[in-house]
C-alpha cells in the first residue's frame, strides 16, 4: 500500500505515521508513505496558499492552484499515474470499519487534507475520488482524520499485523464488538481471569468470548446489533439475558 498525503504541515503526518505497527510495516515495506507539502507547489514568492473567500466570510480558504498542482503532483506518484484522491471533510461519508476494507483493495491512497476555511471548491470538483469524514465534528485540518483512516487501512494489509488473525478478530470486523483480553498475572486487585480461559477448552473459549461480544456490543453498541450476522444460538443468548434486538438478521 502506498500512502500519499497532501498537506500543510507534513510533520503531523510523519510523526503520526513512523511509531508503532505502522512505522514498522514502513521500515519493512509492506506500506510507503509520501508526504507532500503544498506549499512547495505555492507561486507567490512568500509561499502563500490561502486567499479571502469571495462573498465575504471569516477566515481564509486554500487556493485552487497549489493545491491542483500538488493533486496532480501526488498522481504522478501512483502506480497507476492515477491513485485514489480522499478529501478529508466533514461533509464527506462516515468512515467506518467496511470503509477501511474498501480502501484496502487499492494500490495508492492520495489524502488531501484542508485547513482554514477549507479549499477552493472547484479543485475537489476536478481532483477529488472520495470526501470522508471521521465523524459529527470540526477538527483544525484533515491531518488527524487522514492518519486515522491510515491507520485503520494500514491493519488490512498484508504483513503489516505480525499476527494475521488479529485484523480478523477484533471490534466491528463482523458488527459486534470485541472480546474482553486478559493475559498474568491470573489474579490482580482480588480480580480472576474467567476460569473459561484458563481450562484449555477451546470450543468453550470460542464460545464464552462470543457471548462476551454479543453482551458489550448490546450494552455499548446497540445499533450494531441489526447489522450484525447473528445465527439462531446467538438470539437464544440475547433473549436469555433480556438483550432486546429485531429478529430479522438472524442467520438461518
Amino acid at each position: 500500500m502506498n500512502y500519499v498525503v497532501l498537506t500543510l504541515f507534513p510533520d503531523m503526518i510523519r510523526e503520526c505515521m513512523s511509531t508503532s505497527i505502522t512505522g514498522r510495516a514502513i521500515s519493512n515495506g509492506c506500506l510507503s508513505l509520501n508526504v507532500i507539502d503544498i506549499r512547495d507547489f505555492s507561486k507567490d514568492k512568500h509561499l502563500h496558499v490561502d486567499d479571502y473567500p469571495y462573498g465575504g466570510g471569516a477566515g481564509m480558504v486554500m487556493m485552487a492552484d497549489p493545491v491542483y498542482c500538488a493533486c496532480e503532483h501526488a498522481r504522478s506518484l501512483c502506480k497507476d499515474k492515477k491513485g485514489h484522491i480522499i478529501f478529508m471533510t466533514p461533509s464527506g461519508r462516515r468512515f467506518d470499519q467496511n470503509i477501511a476494507k474498501e480502501l484496502s483493495e487499492y494500490d495508492d491512497l492520495i489524502f488531501l487534507c484542508g485547513h482554514y476555511e477549507g479549499i477552493d471548491e472547484r479543485v475537489i470538483e476536478l481532483e477529488a475520488d472520495d470526501s470522508i469524514s471521521i465523524g459529527d465534528y470540526v477538527l483544525t485540518g484533515g491531518e488527524l482524520p487522514a492518519a486515522v483512516i491510515m491507520d485503520a487501512v494500514s491493519r488490512m494489509v498484508p504483513g503489516v499485523l505480525s499476527n494475521d488473525m488479529s485484523a480478523c478478530e477484533e471490534s466491528f470486523e463482523d458488527n459486534l464488538l470485541e472480546y474482553p483480553q486478559y493475559t498474568r498475572p491470573e489474579v490482580f486487585m482480588d480480580k480472576r481471569v474467567p476460569e473459561v480461559l484458563l481450562s484449555g477448552h477451546h470450543a468453550n473459549i470460542a464460545e464464552w468470548r462470543r457471548q462476551q461480544s454479543l453482551e458489550r456490543t448490546a450494552k455499548f453498541r446497540p445499533d450494531l446489533l441489526s447489522k450484525a450476522d447473528l445465527s439462531k444460538k446467538d438470539m437464544e443468548y440475547l433473549k436469555k439475558n433480556r438483550l432486546i434486538i429485531e429478529q430479522d438478521n438472524i442467520n438461518n
